[in-house]
Formats: C-alpha cells, structure tokens, sequence
C-alpha cells in the first residue's frame, strides 16, 4: 500500500512527458477521465495501490474542503477518501509520470477512470 507523502514522492519524479514525445500523454488528465483498455499505452506499470488490504469496503466519501467536486481538475487528490482510496497508482516507465487509475461498476457497465498525480494536490 502506498500512502500520501509516499505518492507525492513518486509523482515528484516527473519529467515533462510532452518534451519526451512519451507515450502516456493520452493519459495526461489533471482529473479523473474514462480510458477504455485499449487506449491504455504500453510502458504504464502498476507500483502499487492506494486501497487499504484490511478494508473490504473503503467509504464512497468525497473530500472536497474548498468547494471543489469530482471532476475538477485542482480537486484533491484525498487518499483515505473516494476514488482514491479504490485506486491503484501507475508509472510512466520512460517520464515517470504517475496516474491513479480505479475501476467505477455500474448498473451495466464497468468505466476504468484515470488521473495524472499533481503531488501538490495530494492529501
């Protein structure tokens, strides 16, 4: 499990992945977008998860303290809170970028969400 001064450190890390013409710039989103499996780019690696192994069912809470909502993009990214706390967190293997990434179930469908990790946002 990864926690919240351990996800700034890796996301501090960060090269500027338009200048390395990288592959993850689809995923490049200052907040949470779907990506489908097939437009997940080669060179992303699982390093870890943010979602408690003691925790069968982590709270669908949102932290939103300055009146912020889900989709915005200087949202926090609140790790004992919703979504973050059902993600997994992924690594650019060539910019070193870092995504969150975790999966919303619905009625009939399943919609693999994704956001870019912007340390100073993390809490």
């Amino acid at each position: 499990m990864i926690d919240a001064t351990q996800l700034r450190e890796l996301s501090a890390r960060r090269v500027e992945a338009t200048a390395l013409g990288c592959h993850c710039t689809a995923l490049q989103q200052p907040s949470w977008e779907s990506i489908t499996d097939d437009r997940w780019p080669a060179g992303i690696e699982k390093v870890g998860a943010l979602r408690p192994p003691d925790v069968d069912e982590p709270t669908f809470e949102e932290f939103h303290p300055d009146g912020t909502r889900y989709g915005s993009a200087d949202a926090p990214i609140a790790v004992a809170w919703f979504p973050a706390n059902r993600s997994d967190v992924y690594v650019c293997g060539r910019c070193r970028s870092v995504f969150l990434r975790y999966t919303e179930y619905g009625g009939y469908y399943v919609d693999h969400r994704v956001r870019l990790v912007d340390p100073a946002l993390v809490v």
